[in-house]
């Protein structure tokens, strides 16, 4: 149903002008970037989680999609759950030594940040 987007333009007004292109105002994704260029951070986090703590993955640059697939790798070799929000990487726990070690085993410039 991609081309099934009539909801996105309720509320326009038909235009008589042949040329017209409607522009939904979808901006493009950044390319991903080879692992070899990216910089991350890894960190941990344990603002507004009631004391839990996270893993915080962040500075990726790309799509959405190859972020998902990152965060899903890294959750599995983990054994842990966690979610991949806002170009950022959230694992479950304090994973920082174990994520830092396996994001340079897969090429990544990785760099603990507390």
């Amino acid at each position: 149903m991609a081309g099934n987007d009539w909801k996105e333009r309720l509320g326009v007004v038909y235009s008589t002008n042949p040329d017209f292109a409607y522009d939904t105002g979808a901006a493009e994704e950044a390319e991903t970037l080879p692992p070899e260029r990216q910089k991350l951070l890894v960190g941990i986090d344990r603002r507004n989680r009631g004391g839990k703590q996270v893993t915080l993955v962040s500075g990726f640059v790309g799509r959405e999609e190859d972020l998902a697939a990152l965060a899903k790798t890294l959750k599995t070799r983990c054994g842990v759950g966690g979610a991949a929000k806002e170009g950022d990487i959230l694992i479950q726990g304090d994973f920082r030594d174990r994520v830092l070690q396996l994001l340079l085993a897969m090429g990544y410039k990785a760099k603990r940040s507390n």
